[in-house]
């Protein structure tokens, strides 16, 4: 499958409600993105409307892929970390893709993509991410080049006596 994928796209109601889409059907499949399915778009929004503004006043940038049809297939959004002795590298936040798609290198095309708008970036060297333990996310990371460099034991909690990991990546850009 043919992705394109775009730093800082406009933000149209169709991208809108794509990543409205994404972000449910990628909570729902159980994917670690913030939420516990089941949920709804509704349930969604909010979170969307806070990343849209922090898009907006610069604050986070957006990493959007999409198909020949524009529909949106995979998501990353890269913040700095706003502190003065952090500069020099980037957090990644949100990462999905459209569970229909997974396991035909789309996440792998995507965690590249990320790389490579990294480095557009000036004095970035390295970027630095979470994932929810139990969900094989630090495999997938560290199969695109990150190490896992710190873990809190059940600092996530998914349901009444149900722990995860909070594990922090990281992948020094060359």
């Amino acid at each position: 499958m043919n992705v394109r994928f775009d730093l800082d796209p406009s933000v149209t109601p169709e991208l809108h409600d794509g990543l409205c889409r994404l972000w449910t059907d990628v909570s729902n499949a159980g994917g670690a993105v913030g939420f516990v399915p089941p949920v709804t778009h509704e349930d969604i929004r909010p979170d969307l409307l806070r990343k849209l503004t922090a898009l907006a006043e610069g604050r986070e940038r957006l990493l959007v892929g999409r198909d020949e049809t524009g529909r949106v297939l995979a998501t990353a959004y890269l913040a700095p970390t706003g502190h003065r002795l952090m500069q020099h590298w980037l957090w990644v936040y949100t990462v999905m893709v459209d569970p229909s798609l997974q396991g035909r290198g789309i996440g792998r095309a995507l965690m590249s993509a990320v790389a490579d708008a990294a480095r557009t970036f000036e004095g970035i060297r390295g970027i630095r991410l979470t994932c929810r333990g139990g969900t094989g996310a630090r495999r997938f990371y560290e199969a695109c080049g990150y190490k896992e460099v710190g873990r809190v034991p059940g600092a996530i909690k998914v349901a009444e006596g149900e722990f995860r990991d909070d594990i922090t990546m990281w992948l020094e850009l060359a």
